[in-house]
């Protein structure tokens, strides 16, 4: 979302000898609150069918212990779904060994402070594939803008400082303003295969995020 401002300058303040370019930056840490839970179940069966009934049951016991444990429906939805065959390699030759069926689902919650738990009723119910935890900001927008603004005040404060070294009048209405990035990275847990553990211990930590801008200034 790069945006660059341009206000109206006279003719003379064209001029490079006139123009003072610095950049400016800000961090902002946030703890995040929501996330984002991969997890799903994959069975294996030399028939495809009972491969993909055991599946289903399993998959099906996941969701209700899911909804369960405080994840509204709309909150779950599928993100891959495969039947693939396997096969074994002995001796350079090619042999089938089974099917395995895939079921893989996205559990949204905004209750931090249980994904431990939730990840533990899951397996309980079934899960043998524990992928990954995204954790996110359901508002970004409302931090990103706060560092834009403490970047743009970075920016000037530089100015500043080099107008007094240079001991030269600095025009505080900048000639023109250029966001130079927008960073607000979800953070990504990744977890094993499979949980083990009987109570899993999950921390989220914080998020960065990071505005810069790049400045001219008129003197």
């Amino acid at each position: 979302m790069n945006q660059e401002y341009n206000a109206p300058v006279r003719d003379h303040y064209r001029n490079d000898e006139h123009i003072l370019k610095v950049s400016g930056s800000e961090t902002l840490s946030a703890a995040p609150d929501q996330a984002t839970i991969t997890l799903g179940v994959i069975t294996e069966d030399e028939d495809p069918q009972k491969a993909q009934q055991a599946n289903s049951q399993a998959i099906a016991n996941v969701i209700a212990s899911l909804k369960s444990a405080g994840i509204p429906e709309e909150q779950l939805k599928t993100s891959d779904y495969r039947i693939d065959p396997q096969y074994d390699y002995i001796d350079g030759k090619e042999l089938f060994k089974n099917y395995k069926v895939q079921h893989i689902i996205q559990a949204q919650t905004t209750d931090i402070e249980k994904i431990g738990s939730i990840i533990d009723t899951a397996v309980r119910s079934g899960a043998n594939s524990i992928t990954s935890i995204r954790f996110s900001l359901s508002n970004p927008d409302a931090y990103y803008n706060q560092a834009l603004s403490l970047a743009l005040k970075n920016a000037y404060e530089k100015a500043l400082s080099m107008a007094r070294t240079l001991g030269i009048s600095l025009n505080p209405v900048p000639n023109r303003v250029e966001e130079l990035s927008e960073t607000a990275t979800p953070m990504l847990f990744q977890t094993s295969t499979l949980s083990k553990m009987a109570t899993t211990p999950i921390q989220p930590g914080e998020l960065n995020i990071t505005a810069s801008v790049r400045v001219e200034y008129t003197y």
